[in-house]
């Protein structure tokens, strides 16, 4: 299974990784939206877990563009510190599978990739 994080804080990016990796899955990951959407069109995940404040292209459009240009099978949970009822609803509306408010607990985070690929 592979993953990839979008997201431009280094270290959430770095301690996601390190976790995800430990759990068994290939990620990739990336610190702007424009990388990140390339490399879902290169690379072809299985999740995308993508934060919503990105610089060049933002976490919602990464949402949109990966329901309008990719696999329908790739799911998607936005991670983000916009905990705001529109954005959330935004979100979903857009095609996300799933939303975790920062701060997370990464055992959560764990558990929730899980049952996203359990659902495929």
């Amino acid at each position: 299974m592979k993953i990839l994080i979008a997201e431009d804080d280094n270290l959430i990016r770095r301690t996601i990784e390190i976790k995800l990796a430990k759990d068994g899955y290939e990620v990739i990951s990336c610190s702007e939206g424009n990388t990140a959407l390339d490399c879902i069109r290169e690379e072809m995940p299985d999740i995308v877990l993508t934060d919503i404040m990105l610089p060049s292209v933002s976490g919602l459009e990464i949402v949109s563009a990966v329901k309008d240009i990719t696999d329908k099978s790739i799911k998607v949970i936005v991670l983000s510190a916009m905990g705001q009822e529109n954005i959330v609803e935004e979100a979903f509306r857009l095609g996300a599978d799933d939303y975790m408010t920062k701060p997370f607990s990464l055992s959560e985070l764990s558990i929730r990739v899980k049952k996203l690929i359990h659902s495929k």
